[in-house]
């Protein structure tokens, strides 16, 4: 069955869908490769149908459960027409905050620890689903805040991917591996909160025009 059309957001899901997201994210996290539309269903007191008609089927609710969570990283809208170096610098380091709140959390921690040990395989992709939806889908939300920001003048490469892959190593680092290979520690909210600001003045020092 083909998955309906749903933007994962938090502006356009409802309060029910996103109880079953967080269900799914759950169960993920207790169970692993245990996920089934009868697990959710019954953990999140729907049925099976209502997710079927929302989702498609497991790979549609596995897609929408993994874009629920890469929507808690927000990209703060800019105005290109008005776009200062201040309001730049506020926008990627909020980003980098975001992030990295969202990866080192323990569902984000468990999620892709599961999908590196789908990788590869065929009849269990997950794997390319958070590929897709995680890495990929960050620098498809990100790019144009770096286009715009090269557009008002305040940024020089030639190269987008490129600027943006070097972002995502700024903000992250060695954190993630770090996280996926049981380190119990996370950060604090002052260690994220400096590491996104360093990310972004080191992200200035090499791209700023």
């Amino acid at each position: 069955m083909t998955p309906p059309t749903l933007t994962i957001s938090d502006d356009v899901l409802t309060g029910r869908q996103k109880d079953v997201l967080d269900a799914a994210l759950g169960l993920l996290v207790d169970g692993g490769d245990g996920l089934t539309m009868t697990g959710v269903a019954r953990r999140a007191s729907c049925s099976k149908e209502t997710l079927y008609k929302w989702f498609g089927d497991r790979d549609g609710l596995l897609t929408a459960t993994v874009q629920w969570q890469a929507s808690k990283v927000r990209v703060v809208p800019v105005d290109r027409e008005t776009l200062d170096k201040r309001t730049l610098a506020i926008a990627l380091e909020k980003f980098g905050r975001d992030w990295l709140t969202v990866l080192t959390g323990d569902i984000s921690v468990a999620l892709n620890r599961l999908a590196v040990s789908h990788a590869g395989q065929e009849k269990r992709n997950l794997g390319a689903i958070v590929l897709e939806n995680g890495p990929i889908g960050m620098a498809r939300r990100c790019e144009p805040l770096l286009e715009a920001g090269r557009e008002a003048g305040l940024l020089d490469f030639d190269d987008t991917d490129q600027a943006f892959r070097t972002f995502f190593g700024l903000v992250v680092r060695d954190t993630q591996i770090r996280m996926l290979l049981g380190e119990q520690r996370r950060p604090s909210e002052e260690k994220i909160a400096g590491q996104a600001r360093r990310a972004r003045e080191q992200f200035f020092a090499l791209y700023g025009a």
